[in-house]
């Protein structure tokens, strides 16, 4: 059977989309999602998301890791489905959609950027003299003076998997903190490998950069590999909250592909 699908990616960090609201594809399909994310033998991306009917909110997003297992939040991701949503007249240029963290606003910006608005994300806990935040997904935060001398495939693999993650694993991200902003590389669970952005981690990364340092509404430019993306929030000693991302959400191209030619 062949189905049709679009590629996207926000500041490099790519994933295959398909307008799944006629139930073409079946949900949780993890060799056929993993076929489909292998760079080898299948498009290759870095996740997959299904775009779903939704009874009151534009669409509902499901997300899959390219191991083709469900994952949890992505923000890159949410900003491609919106602007693949966008493009093809599911939603407007104000949104709000689903995903498995709860109900998510976007919008399109004047100069072409998108702006999702994240889950309040609570105080970091101190695992190991660094923060650990949950932004809709696990993440780890470790300071480094020179974050393109970092080793992030062995550091992060090693960490990701360490005792103190058990069972679910973590997301790492090394971080060096400047002074008008950060620059961060991710190891990503459920890709198993650096990305070339994460939106969860530098949500993360940006919240753990202001924590307990001030107060307030804050903006913190990040650098990543991919690209460049803003996080802004509201910072209190409990939480960060009205926490949003922005950052690009480009179409790549579209096809078609035929579930049988897909080697698992």
């Amino acid at each position: 059977m062949l189905i049709e699908f679009n590629k996207y990616q926000g500041a490099g960090n790519d994933f295959i989309v398909i307008d799944n609201r006629k139930s073409m594809v079946r949900a949780n399909n993890h060799d056929l999602f993993a076929g489909l994310c292998n760079r080898r033998f299948g498009i290759g991306a870095d996740g997959l998301i299904l775009i779903a009917d939704h009874p009151e909110l534009d669409f509902e997003m499901l997300y899959y890791n390219s191991d083709g297992k469900p994952g949890t939040m992505c923000g890159n991701g949410g900003r491609c489905a919106f602007a693949f949503c966008l493009k093809n007249g599911i939603a407007g240029d104000k949104s709000r959609f689903k995903a498995i963290d709860g109900v998510h606003r976007v919008c399109l910006n004047n100069d072409g950027t998108i702006s999702l608005e994240m889950s309040d994300v609570k105080a970091p806990e101190i695992v190991g003299g660094n923060h650990f935040l949950d932004t809709g997904s696990p993440h780890y935060i470790i300071a480094v003076p020179d974050v393109d001398s970092v080793n992030v495939g062995e550091r992060g693999r090693n960490i990701r998997k360490s005792a103190q993650f058990s069972p679910g694993g973590t997301n790492v991200n090394f971080v060096e903190f400047r002074d008008n902003g950060i620059k961060i590389r991710t190891y990503e669970r459920g890709v198993e490998a650096e990305t070339l952005a994460c939106g969860t981690g530098i949500t993360a990364a940006a919240i753990s950069s202001r924590w307990g340092k001030a107060e307030g509404r804050q903006s913190v430019d990040v650098e990543a590999r991919g690209g460049k993306l803003n996080v802004q929030f509201s910072l209190d000693t409990m939480a960060a909250r009205s926490v949003v991302l922005t950052g690009p959400a480009k179409f790549v191209y579209k096809g078609e592909f035929d579930t049988e030619m897909i080697i698992h």
